[in-house]
């Protein structure tokens, strides 16, 4: 079996190219087809041989070390499939790649292809790290749930941590504060979800109690039921339109629609939006168009605003399994201390690096 990764660079640029698989399985380089192939002798699925555990430690303990001229190392990462390349930014608050950079190497065409390159920054005002991210599109979002996973497994592969551990990180939502879990999956608490209209941002009016809950957005001159809720960025959440009550999201046609929602004129800041199906009251399936990137295959903070509109409209309880696309997260908004905590997987693909 062979999973093919394809980069469309020149000829020169193939020839600086090296990857290096975190399973150490044989490479094989075809400049004339400018593809690299990873050839695993394993009779898994191809789905299962993708999903490679972050090694403990780096294959080559120099790789992200090495400094040279117009080459950016990186490691590739995913949660649930929504994929990025992750930098080591440790030595600046300057990103290492302008956002024109990150378009190119977003593409899945003609680059690494990701929905977004993120770096691991030095801390400021008492955390221990900051992550800034760039979407495929060039824009810059305050956090991304996901990416916040890869982002602390990402930290311990860095620093040869293992077993248990959390870190303080500094975004743009906020302080956000991701625990590895002994069975390797990352906890998120993912702080206080922002419900006025104002802060999320939104034009939609709000109810008498302040929140944007099942709102009427017009969108291509039918009418939905809106909630709108922000986890440091914004989200727009569906459970149908007003004349159908309950969404088959399975049905939607997501790139038609979504780019609609994003950028409808209530939401001044664009918006991610979730389209939910409630199959129990633990139990949700959404897809997302998020903003900047559009279809992906799970979005963490579109999951937890999930739960928390479907908890305001009455929906569920306050702890939910949410299947996205890529897979599971588990999501609960807790009544104590009214934060928001997210739980899933975050997984190591392959390191390489690329010219710039």
């Amino acid at each position: 079996m062979a999973v093919s990764i394809s980069f469309a660079l020149s000829h020169s640029s193939l020839r600086s190219l090296s990857l290096i698989s975190p399973l150490r399985l044989p490479l094989s380089l075809d400049t004339h087809k400018s593809v690299l192939v990873l050839r695993n002798p394993s009779s898994r699925s191809p789905a299962a041989s993708m999903s490679v555990e972050a090694p403990k430690k780096s294959p080559d303990a120099s790789f992200l070390d090495r400094k040279e001229s117009g080459l950016l190392h990186f490691v590739k990462y995913h949660g649930l499939g929504n994929d990025f390349i992750m930098v080591d930014n440790r030595d600046s608050l300057e990103p290492r790649v302008n956002p024109e950079q990150a378009v190119k190497l977003c593409n899945r065409n003609f680059g690494i292809g990701a929905d977004g390159v993120i770096f691991v920054m030095p801390g400021v005002n008492g955390t221990d790290y900051s992550m800034r991210i760039f979407n495929s599109d060039g824009s810059e979002p305050e956090m991304c749930g996901n990416g916040v996973r890869c982002f602390a497994r990402f930290i311990a592969e860095l620093e040869s941590l293992h077993g248990m551990g959390s870190f303080k990180i500094h975004t743009g939502a906020g302080l956000i504060v991701p625990e590895i879990q002994n069975d390797g999956k990352v906890k998120v608490d993912m702080g206080e979800p922002i419900l006025t209209a104002q802060d999320i941002p939104t034009k939609l009016p709000a109810d008498k109690s302040g929140p944007v809950i099942q709102a009427e957005l017009v969108v291509d001159g039918i009418p939905w039921n809106v909630t709108c809720v922000s986890m440091g960025n914004p989200h727009c959440i569906t459970f149908g339109t007003k004349a159908c009550e309950a969404l088959e999201v399975d049905d939607l046609k997501l790139g038609d629609i979504g780019p609609k929602f994003e950028h409808h004129e209530m939401f001044p800041s664009r918006t991610n939006t979730e389209f939910v199906q409630v199959f129990s009251r633990s139990h949700l399936k959404m897809r997302v168009w998020e903003r900047g990137a559009g279809a992906t295959l799970a979005c963490g903070t579109g999951a937890c605003a999930v739960v928390v509109a479907a908890v305001l409209e009455g929906h569920t309880e306050r702890k939910c399994i949410v299947d996205l696309p890529g897979g599971p997260l588990e999501i609960e908004w807790r009544e104590e201390d009214n934060h928001v905590y997210m739980t899933g997987p975050a997984e190591a693909v392959f390191y390489g690096s690329v010219p710039l």
